[in-house]
């Protein structure tokens, strides 16, 4: 095996530095499996995070007044939510995460995010671990829609703990 030449390691370090986990958030516990499993493959490759949380657009609009301040309070809320993530991830793994907030239906924003960012290399999704099933998100992206998908999908189960997932990440 060869080593790099100085040039070809700068470069090499360039592109990792550019390759970026997306993880999806909200408040769920599997999220947090999501989030540690991106933290921890991230730092051992020298990559990034994004963290996405998708608002659902307010089906309430007979009132634009009351539509606006719905649609600020999801927001807040989704703000505060990564805030409070981003925190955590640079606690546990000294990472500085990308922050998005996008309205609309969750599959939909993701791979709009996924096709805006081409620095985004894998997609992270915390599966549920209840008598509910895995949860949407889950389910969309390891149907049909995964055989479309640019990335990889990476699937982390809600019944791990946080040493499984440092174990195989």
């Amino acid at each position: 095996m060869s080593a790099l030449h100085p040039a070809e390691d700068a470069v090499s370090r360039a592109a990792a530095l550019e390759r970026k986990f997306l993880v999806v958030v909200d408040d769920t516990p599997e999220c947090h499996n999501a989030l540690r499993y991106a933290a921890r493959r991230a730092a051992k490759t020298g990559s990034g995070v994004i963290l996405l949380f998708v608002v659902a657009k307010p089906e309430f609009q007979q009132f634009a007044g009351v539509e606006q301040m719905m649609r600020d309070e999801a927001h807040e809320e989704a703000q505060q939510v990564l805030r409070n993530l981003s925190t955590r991830l640079k606690a546990d793994a000294g990472l500085d995460p990308e922050l998005a907030v996008r309205e609309g239906k969750p599959v939909a924003e993701i791979l709009r995010l996924v096709d805006e960012d081409p620095a985004i290399h894998v997609l992270v999704l915390g599966a549920g671990s209840g008598s509910e099933g895995p949860g949407p998100l889950v389910a969309s992206f390891s149907g049909q829609l995964v055989a479309s998908m640019p990335i990889p999908v990476t699937i982390v189960p809600g019944h791990l703990d946080m040493a499984q997932i440092d174990r195989i990440a």
